[in-house]
């Protein structure tokens, strides 16, 4: 048998959505990277179809955020908002639900709603035109080491081809069963919900004519008390026929021994005509790995983290890890910062998801279990209607207090020294750690196009003789930053001097610190 050779800097082990990000993100910074992916084509399966303002401020540094809205089947004008009903989908009691454009003046971009494959098939198409990239489609991993402090990989076509790659280091964006987790050895913090979980995508005209009664809403979770609180949960893959649906079902259930149709009829409160594209299953389980980083082998996405498809926080917060992995191994390859720097990648990022798993997947289920188990309609209604109308009222809480920052991080100068965390509030507030809001300044220009995507140093109120020792600073240490220095308008000296790196992060603060 022979084997295919290669050397490079970076092995990316599975090419989805994060595996892809990842791989834009090194290749546009000319760091030499192979992914192995084993599906020649996207999978067409509609999951991971909410993506947050956030998300699209990645697309746009990775030059995709035109071909993203382009690909998307669902229009603008219609809200990626969701609708919370109680008992069936039809209820008489439902509320508006993590309404992500209410945040939408805290972005340079908005939000968007497409399938998985779609986002895939443009990040693809990305990867393609860049130099520094080599992609091998159609291969599963077979092995992963490291040895003498390299990562090691081998994988294998269905027709017996085989390839082994060496890279100073190895990244495995492969999923909840990650290779690269196993053989790195990092175990998970794992909180078992035990149940089996159904995903139906079908296609429905009645259905269709139902939910017109809802029209600026694209998915549905339906509130079913018999539960205890887990959700059902429908959502249109477009504006036709095509929908899908998660629910629990018995332990034992297959495709075969269990009736889906009527379960559908039952929960949408109505007759409806079915026609089934795909029937799958999943545990209901969240997963968060103790570290993301042994040595030479990382872990980003599903392989880091995983949960139930509560929030669409899963493949957003994958992108997330890609942005933050991606400068600081371009830093470390290129000799600018000590290997230690990637420490911070697992000290950044887990408790950020720890945080989003506890604080709001979590917290989500244990409310909707405690309500439905307080109050019912048959038994209370008035009780339950002033219970329903608090919940209403509240429905897009997480939509404001989802603000993941890095105040504990080790390397945000002047952040305040609380814990890495996804809670937060968003705000126009310069703040070490935090997101950068939107800006106009005295140019016209706004803050978002001047970015980019490597660093910049934001120079508004610093003088000029600050301002070159800022850049000595950097020179010295070899970095290169693009300047900027303008003032906000109405708001002369918000921020000082600051230093964004790469559009992953918010401010470290220098203005009032010496720099040595």
């Amino acid at each position: 048998m022979t084997v295919e050779q290669f050397s490079t800097r970076v092995v990316i082990v599975g090419g989805g959505p994060v595996g892809m990000g990842l791989a834009i993100d090194l290749g546009q910074r000319g760091v030499r990277c192979h992914v192995i992916e084993r599906y020649p084509t996207p999978q067409r399966v509609p999951k991971g179809q909410n993506l947050t303002q956030r998300t699209g401020e990645h697309f746009l540094a990775w030059g995709v955020r035109e071909a993203i809205a382009e690909a998307r089947f669902i229009p603008p004008e219609v809200s990626t908002g969701g609708l919370t009903t109680y008992g069936t989908l039809l209820s008489d009691y439902h509320y508006g639900w993590l309404s992500r454009e209410k945040v939408r003046a805290f972005y340079y971009t908005d939000n968007d709603r497409l399938p998985q494959y779609q986002t895939e098939a443009v990040l693809r198409k990305r990867v393609a035109e860049l130099e520094s990239v080599t992609c091998h489609y159609g291969y599963r991993v077979t092995s992963v080491s490291a040895q003498q402090g390299r990562a090691q990989v081998m994988a294998i076509t269905d027709d017996g081809q085989t390839i082994e790659i060496s890279g100073d280091y190895a990244v495995g964006c492969d999923g909840s069963r990650s290779v690269v987790r196993e053989a790195a050895q990092i175990s998970q913090i794992r909180d078992d919900h035990d149940k089996k979980m159904v995903l139906l995508v079908f296609r429905s005209t009645q259905l269709v004519e139902l939910l017109k009664r809802y029209p600026d809403k694209s998915y549905f979770n339906v509130l079913n008390p018999e539960l205890g609180g887990y959700w059902q949960f429908f959502g249109k893959v477009d504006l036709g026929e095509q929908f899908f649906f998660h629910a629990p079902v018995p332990a034992d259930t297959t495709e075969d021994n269990y009736d889906f149709h009527s379960m559908l009829k039952a929960i949408v409160g109505a007759d409806i005509d079915v026609a089934f594209d795909y029937i799958g299953f999943w545990d209901l389980r969240i997963a968060t790995a103790r570290t993301y980083r042994a040595g030479c082998l990382m872990i980003a996405g599903d392989a880091a983290h995983s949960h139930p498809p509560y929030g669409g926080f899963g493949i957003n917060t994958g992108f997330e890890d890609a942005r933050n992995l991606g400068w600081k191994l371009e830093a470390v390859l290129g000799g600018l910062a000590p290997e230690t720097l990637l420490d911070t990648y697992s000290l950044e990022r887990q408790p950020v998801f720890k945080s989003t798993a506890d604080d709001f997947i979590g917290k989500m289920i244990e409310d909707d279990k405690n309500f439905v188990s307080e109050f019912d309609p048959a038994r209370d209604l008035s009780a339950f209607e002033s219970a329903w109308a608090l919940r209403s009222e509240g429905g897009d809480k997480e939509v404001f207090n989802f603000e993941p920052n890095y105040e504990g991080s080790p390397i945000v100068l002047g952040g305040a020294g609380g814990p890495c965390s996804a809670r937060g509030a968003h705000s126009y507030d310069a703040r070490p750690g935090h997101h950068l809001a939107p800006a106009e300044w005295t140019s016209g220009t706004s803050m978002g196009e001047a970015l980019g995507h490597g660093f910049c140093l934001i120079a508004l109120d610093a003088s000029e003789a600050e301002r070159t020792i800022i850049r000595t600073w950097l020179a010295d240490a070899g970095y290169s930053a693009k300047v900027v220095h303008d003032f906000l308008r109405g708001n002369p000296s918000p921020m000082g001097a600051s230093l964004y790196f790469g559009a992953t992060r918010s401010f470290c603060r220098l203005g009032g610190r010496s720099i040595t």
